[in-house]
């Protein structure tokens, strides 16, 4: 079975708070120093999911992520995993594109790579978490989807899959092609071992621009989301002292306090 699985490179978000910061002009998050981009937790489960569907039934996985040049080094984690290539779409002109512009940007891209039976993706970004590409991207294509996959069976020439919801699970069967966007109940990721490390940092992953996958500079712009603030929540803590001469003062006090407050 080949299946392609749509990986995004994000900002670390286990980044401390006291750390973390936004450019207020470019409205967007600073990246500290000594700390980097990560593949996307959710998308590192879609990649885990692809490999145990290869390892089980054959085919290849191939990696295909849209972003700055900077995703070349999560596509190579995902090659270290077990993949067998991927492809990055990098192109100015897709900088700050909504979800709506990468679903159809990769839905093109797909459309050329051609062959495939599956699409994962993470049920949502680890930034964002708009959880809107994967559909849109089946919406593209004009295939079955699925959403929060916690489970994945092949059965006969398609899957049965497990969908989990806020109060039990659907058991849903799937056709092929189709999109799945997946859980982490799907299993957790597979660490890569050293010698694929060190093979995956000498693959040459190729970079198509939004000319090379056909992608309509007209649909690129024509749903334009305008970031209006971005701003990281201030928390300010302060402390008062209330003296009184016994503890049954202190405790009259302090419910005064509460009161005044609004707390009580």
């Amino acid at each position: 079975m080949d299946i392609i699985v749509c990986v995004k490179q994000i900002v670390d978000p286990e980044i401390p708070a006291a750390i973390f910061k936004i450019d207020p002009e470019v409205k967007r998050a600073i990246l500290p120093d000594g700390w980097g981009r990560v593949i996307s937790d959710y998308d590192k489960n879609a990649v885990e999911a692809a490999l145990r569907i290869r390892d089980a039934h054959g085919g290849k996985v191939i990696v295909l992520s849209l972003g700055p040049e900077s995703a070349v080094e999560a596509i190579r984690e995902c090659i270290a995993m077990g993949a067998e290539k991927g492809i990055l779409v990098s192109d100015r002109s897709l900088d700050d594109s909504n979800t709506y512009a990468a679903a159809y940007v990769l839905s093109q891209t797909i459309r050329k790579i051609a062959e495939f039976d599956l699409i994962l993706c993470g049920r949502q970004e680890g930034d964002w978490d708009a959880g809107q590409v994967g559909s849109g991207i089946a919406r593209f294509l004009g295939i079955p989807c699925v959403t929060t996959v916690g489970k994945i069976e092949v059965k006969g020439s398609g899957l049965e899959v497990e969908q989990v919801t806020a109060d039990g699970r659907n058991i849903i069967g799937v056709s092929l092609p189709a999109l799945l966007t997946v859980s982490s109940e799907v299993g957790n990721p597979r660490y890569p071992t050293v010698r694929r490390l060190l093979a995956a940092s000498k693959t040459e992953i190729p970079i198509w621009g939004a000319a090379d996958v056909n992608a309509e500079p007209a649909k690129i712009g024509e749903v334009r989301t305008r970031m209006v603030r971005l701003s990281t929540i201030v928390r300010e803590a302060k402390c008062e002292f209330l003296k009184a001469e016994t503890p049954e003062e202190a405790g009259v006090r302090l419910a005064n306090k509460l009161r005044e407050v609004n707390l009580l």
